[in-house]
């Protein structure tokens, strides 16, 4: 099996530590290192790590006054708590950058906000479900469930005349 570790440059490793584990529910422990953290999944597989801007001379790792952070780069967290996500996400930020919606292309609910060095983070849940469609503010009327349907029908009319 094959991992990437994304690796974000942070101003203070310590609080974006303290930042990312209360939006995911982890409990709270501190980074390795002063300059150096990986957020880890229960599993022990790495989810995020944040480096501190300037340690280490890495290129790319330089300084946030190169570039913004972020830019270029979309923090996409899939996790199968979204409703506490929700509410943890709501007590750590004042506003969000999506408010909750439906992913059209997943059908998942979805938000996203902006961690304290300012990167896009969207976080979405792991699967869709029924009641989803509340959010959507229709039935299950979806556009690509009508248009599914609409195939299938189609399928049936062209099965039938054949037979007759």
């Amino acid at each position: 099996m094959k991992r990437t570790w994304t690796i974000i440059g942070v101003r203070d490793v310590a609080i974006s530590f303290k930042w990312y584990q209360s939006l995911f529910g982890q409990p709270e422990t501190a980074p390795g290192h002063v300059d150096f953290g990986q957020i880890l999944d229960a599993d022990g597989t790495v989810l995020l790590c944040l480096h501190q801007w300037g340690a280490h001379q890495h290129p790319s790792l330089l300084s946030p006054d190169e570039t913004s952070p972020g830019n270029g780069l979309l923090l996409f967290f899939r996790v199968d708590d979204f409703d506490l996500a929700l509410k943890r996400a709501r007590a750590l930020v004042s506003r969000f950058e999506e408010e909750l919606h439906v992913n059209p292309n997943t059908q998942t609910r979805e938000f996203s906000l902006r961690d304290p060095d300012g990167y896009y983070i969207t976080i979405s849940a792991l699967a869709a479900r029924a009641s989803d469609e509340r959010v959507r503010g229709g039935g299950l009327t979806s556009a690509c469930s009508r248009r599914r349907r609409a195939r299938i029908r189609k399928l049936q009319d062209g099965r039938s005349s054949l037979r007759g």
